[in-house]
């Protein structure tokens, strides 16, 4: 049990030297201490980070090698609980999601210190139908995996990560698919799962707006994801039919 929470800021990054300054300063605001994790951007990006290291404004970790958005989220995720940290707050390096809604996910966290809180997007007209379609889908095989409703939204990098749980679950994906295996993976794992409305919005291009999600490689990471989920979740319940039939055949043969 959490007796005091402590929480920090972690922000995968990936090439958003436009983006990731604005977004520090707007997390500040509200938590001081901020965890990047640079998951090997390439020179302009480093500078950004570096100046921001060398203010104070952010602890860094740096990655040698890009290995996905999950791979340095986990970084971050070891690194603040290295650090004392009881909650990690995830926030995305593009710009796209709400941060002043930083302190009422926090007080979710606050009031449930066990809790996974998620943040449940409501986009504006800037989402690409493309990617709603495909969010739909995921949610729909979510829903089959964690239970109806339970999680709202797994795909959204917004989020207050209990750390002794999420670092504790195995989680097999690296990359785009990481977001939706820890939270179906910290659902079946008894972790309640406080679901929060957000507004998200997409940045343009103009702004500095990066998207790295691979329409062919992510989805099918993704489908890959559930497919290995719901292989898991068939044979557990499955093991679990058969122990409880072996269970009443041995009691009801005892004399």
């Amino acid at each position: 049990m959490v007796d005091v929470v402590r929480p920090c800021v972690v922000i995968p990054t990936y090439d958003n030297p436009r983006t990731i300054g604005d977004v520090v300063a707007r997390v500040r605001a509200h938590v001081p201490e901020v965890i990047v994790v640079d998951d090997g951007s390439g020179p302009a990006a480093r500078e950004v980070l570096a100046t921001l290291a060398s203010a104070g404004a952010i602890t860094l970790v740096t990655r040698a090698h890009n290995g996905g958005k999950g791979a340095a989220v986990l970084d971050g995720l070891h690194a603040a609980r290295a650090a004392g940290f009881t909650h990690a707050i995830q926030v995305d390096a593009d710009g796209q999601h709400d941060t002043d809604d930083v302190p009422k996910l926090l007080a979710a966290a606050i009031a449930q210190p066990t809790a996974l809180v998620l943040a449940a997007p409501r986009f504006d007209a800037s989402a690409p139908k493309s990617r709603l379609v495909g969010r739909r889908i995921t949610i729909f095989w979510t829903d089959l995996e964690a239970g109806r409703g339970v999680i709202e939204d797994p795909m959204c990098g917004f989020r207050v990560y209990p750390l002794a749980t999420a670092t504790a679950v195995r989680v097999v994906g690296r990359r785009m698919d990481f977001d939706i295996e820890i939270a179906v993976r910290m659902a079946w794992a008894g972790v309640p799962v406080v679901n929060l409305p957000t507004a998200v919005r997409y940045v343009p291009a103009a702004q500095g707006g990066v998207s790295h999600f691979r329409m062919v490689g992510d989805n099918l990471r993704i489908s890959w994801m559930h497919t290995r989920l719901m292989h898991v979740l068939v044979y557990r319940k499955t093991l679990g039919r058969l122990v409880r039939w072996v269970a009443r055949s041995w009691t009801a043969s005892r004399p």
